[in-house]
This record gives C-alpha cells, sequence and structure tokens, in this order.
C-alpha cells in the first residue's frame, strides 16, 4: 500500500519508519527541510530507541522516503496526519491550526476512494468539522488516535494494546474501514483489539486515557505528601494498593511528577473541551490534578533545603533533564523545573542527562549541563535523581562516595533502596519515604 505520512515530528517519523517495515511504501512530508535531512540520512530528529535502526532498514529497501512537496503525497491512497497540536497560548485548549493546514494542503492531491488516517490529538468536533472537506474531495476520514509513549514508540506502533477507529457512519465507511484493517493487517492478525466508533467518542479517548493516568499519579503524590506527615511509606502503600486488581499497580510511583508533551497539554484541552460543552464542573477535578502534580516540584526543592540547609553556594548536581528515560524530551520537565529553582535559590546547579542536555539548553540556557557523570558529581554537595535513566537507577554509593564533597541523595523518583545508601554512609531523602 502507498502510504503518506503528513509530519514528522515524534509521531509522524515513528509511523513513517514503522509502516514502511510493515512493507508499505512510505512518503514522509514535512517543511522542517533541516529535519528532514537528518531523517534521509537515517537519523532521528530525537532521541527515540530503535528508531534509528528502523529508518535505515526501511530506506536501505526503498520503502520510505521524504520530502516537503505535499505533491508527491498524490501516488497514495492513504494519508496518515501526524502534526502537533500544542498548547494554545494563554489558554487551555489545543491549537488544531496544523491539522486544519495539512488538510487543506492534502486536498488538492486526494483522488476517490482516498483515506486521510487522523493520528493528532484534537479537540471534539475536529473530525466532524474536517469530514465534509475530505467528503468534497472524493475521499473518507478516520480518527485513528495514537497512544505512542516516548522510550517505547517503536514498540506501541508495532505492536499496539489497541486500534480505535473513528468513523462518520460504520456502513458508508466500510471502504475506508476495510483499507485502513490492510494498512495494521499484521497487527491485526496478532489479535490486537480493533473498535470502531463515532468520531467524537475517538477524540475523547486518547485525551481521557491520558486524563486518567495523571489522576492516578497525582493521587499517589497527594497520598505521599500524607505518608510524609504521618511517617508512612509511600512505596509500600502503593504496593499494597495495586494488589487491588480494580486498582493495578502501574502509574502509582510516587514523586515529582508527570511533564512531557502530552498528559500536562491532554488534561488541560479535557478542561477546555469540557467548558466549551457546558459541562466543565464535570472535571473541575482535573484542575487539582494539575494542581498536585506542579506542586511536587516545589516540595521536591523544600526538601532539599531541609535536608541540606541553606542552599546557597551549594554545587547540587541534578541527575536527569529529560520529563522521562529513553527521552530526550525536555517540554514541561520536572527535572528542569525543579533545577531552575534551586538556581534561583543561590545553588550551584549542574545538570547531567545521557541525552537530553542540547535540548535543555535550549529551554534552560543558565543552567550548567554535562553528560558525564563522573564530571556531574564530582565536588558535590548533594546528588538529586529527578529522571531515573538506569545508569542513575544503578548507581553504586560506596563507589560514589569518594566522588562528592557530601553525601548526600535526594531521590525524586523513589527508584533508589533507601537501606542501601544509608549503610554507605548517605544521607537519603525521598518524597513520602521515611
Amino acid at each position: 500500500m502507498k502510504i503518506s505520512v503528513i509530519g514528522c515530528g515524534f509521531l509522524g517519523a515513528v509511523y513513517a519508519a514503522g509502516m514502511a517495515s510493515l512493507g508499505h511504501d512510505v512518503v514522509g512530508i514535512d517543511i522542517d527541510e533541516q529535519k528532514l535531512e537528518r531523517l534521509k540520512a537515517g537519523h532521528s530528529p530525537f532521541f527515540e530507541p530503535g528508531l534509528d535502526e528502523l529508518l535505515l532498514e526501511a530506506q536501505n529497501r526503498g520503502s520510505l522516503r521524504f520530502s516537503s512537496d505535499f505533491a508527491d503525497t498524490a501516488s497514495s491512497t492513504m494519508h496518515f496526519l501526524c502534526v502537533g497540536t500544542p498548547q494554545l497560548d494563554g489558554s487551555l485548549a489545543a491549537d488544531v491550526s496544523y491539522v486544519d493546514a495539512a488538510v487543506r494542503s492534502l486536498v488538492p492531491y486526494l483522488e476517490a476512494s482516498d483515506v486521510i488516517v487522523g493520528k493528532s490529538t484534537v479537540p471534539v468536533g475536529t473530525a466532524a468539522r474536517l469530514s465534509p472537506l475530505v467528503l468534497d474531495a472524493g475521499a473518507e476520514l478516520i480518527w485513528n488516535p495514537e497512544f505512542l509513549r516516548e522510550g517505547h514508540a517503536v514498540k506501541d506502533t508495532l505492536h499496539p494494546d489497541r486500534l480505535i477507529y473513528g468513523v462518520r457512519d460504520e456502513t458508508d465507511a466500510a471502504a475506508a474501514i476495510a483499507a485502513l484493517d490492510e494498512a495494521y493487517a499484521p497487527m491485526l492478525d496478532e489479535g490486537t483489539v480493533r473498535m470502531i466508533m463515532n468520531y467524537q467518542t475517538a477524540e475523547l479517548v486518547k485525551n481521557s486515557a491520558n486524563s486518567f493516568l495523571a489522576t492516578k499519579i497525582s493521587f499517589i503524590n497527594a497520598m505521599a505528601e500524607l505518608c510524609d506527615a504521618a511517617g508512612a511509606d509511600v512505596t509500600e502503600l502503593a504496593e499494597a494498593l495495586g494488589l487491588d486488581e480494580r486498582i493495578g499497580r502501574k502509574f502509582l510511583n510516587a514523586g515529582l511528577g508527570f511533564g512531557g508533551g502530552c498528559l500536562p497539554k491532554d488534561i488541560r484541552a479535557l478542561q477546555a473541551q469540557a467548558e466549551e460543552l457546558g459541562v466543565d464542573s464535570a472535571v473541575n477535578f482535573l484542575n487539582d490534578i494539575d494542581h498536585i502534580n506542579q506542586s511536587q516540584r516545589s516540595r521536591l526543592v523544600e526538601l532539599t533545603r531541609r535536608i541540606c540547609g541553606p542552599l546557597e553556594g551549594m554545587r547540587l548536581v541534578v541527575l536527569g533533564a529529560a520529563f522521562k528515560p529513553d527521552s530526550d524530551d525536555v517540554r514541561d520537565s520536572p527535572a528542569l523545573d525543579v533545577a531552575q529553582q534551586l538556581q534561583d535559590a543561590g545553588a550551584d546547579v549542574v545538570v547531567c542527562d545521557p541525552h537530553a542536555t542540547g535540548n535543555a539548553k535550549l529551554r534552560f540556557p543558565d543552567l550548567a549541563y554535562t553528560p558525564e557523570l563522573a564530571e556531574a558529581v564530582a565536588g558535590a554537595d548533594a546528588l538529586l535523581l529527578l529522571t531515573e535513566w538506569k545508569q542513575f537507577r544503578q548507581l553504586d554509593p560506596y563507589q560514589l562516595s569518594s566522588q562528592v564533597a557530601r553525601t548526600v541523595m535526594i531521590d525524586g523518583r523513589n527508584v533508589l533502596d533507601p537501606t542501601k545508601w544509608r549503610n554507605a554512609g548517605w544521607t537519603f531523602g525521598a518524597l513520602g519515604r521515611p
């Protein structure tokens, strides 16, 4: 099948490589020539495990190419819409202008029976609004939201846990549904659940899923504050809660909270959608979820102050810049937010991250950075583990003792063993743990 992928950012680059690896003939379209040059050379413009290999394999087979010319979509019969929908400035709502522009640019090259597959996360009503424009061109629009996790995007593309098809009418869209089934045949053959629903429901699925996950994270972080007051251990509390099959253990990891380009944006977008629909009171709790998440950052700074004393002149090493491990994405990064707050309090802050320092410098240029752990920890008064990269989780407290000025570890992600570190002579602190 000949497929075009419109937008070659995180979502589009992974989908272009993924669909090409399944045997389709794919062209990726983007207006950023610098990004396209990297992709043409087989290099992802961002860090995502396994993606460079997938890009090179697909291009070496001749099944993947990239272009900035929308005319190159003309030979494709299916078009994946993968452009961004960032949060609007001064609003909780999502900006769908890139989606609108992409569809308008595609329309002149559409032919009868073509299918546009919307992957972008959009507000309710977007697909219904764009569908007449697509239908007038003789094509069909299916909204097929993505659920990619940064750091696991290749796996999530090739082996999704569900496929959601939002359609205007299941009968009228039968041919388009069959075409998308053909594109996704390997996933369907391995038993992936496929659900067909109307546009509105499909559009709500992504924001609702992320809002629910954010709720679990903020709930356990609220419990961490209660544990601090009561002298309880939030990690043991989370284990006990997770044994209840109605609750589950995933996303009950107390700590610094969530960041990135999806969860914060999506819970705010859902609030904006509810307000537009006149039912904003139904999701007022999401404002509290957002507040709890943001407050974890200031709580971590206060914990550092309680353990270290006055921060002015302290050499503090922040381990992690990305909002999560296995990613170089620093959008709304809790680690960088805390690092900046510590520096504003007078500390001498050094941020160490194996992949994200380049992006971090662009957003927080006043901080000092290094990708080298040994360089970062030399002479440190305290280490703060704020992004749970594997190499940070596996640090040896005995080996580190000789490299630092003061043996202080603050675990902002609750991934270290307090007993091990304390037995090695370190002062250890974490949110929600005695």
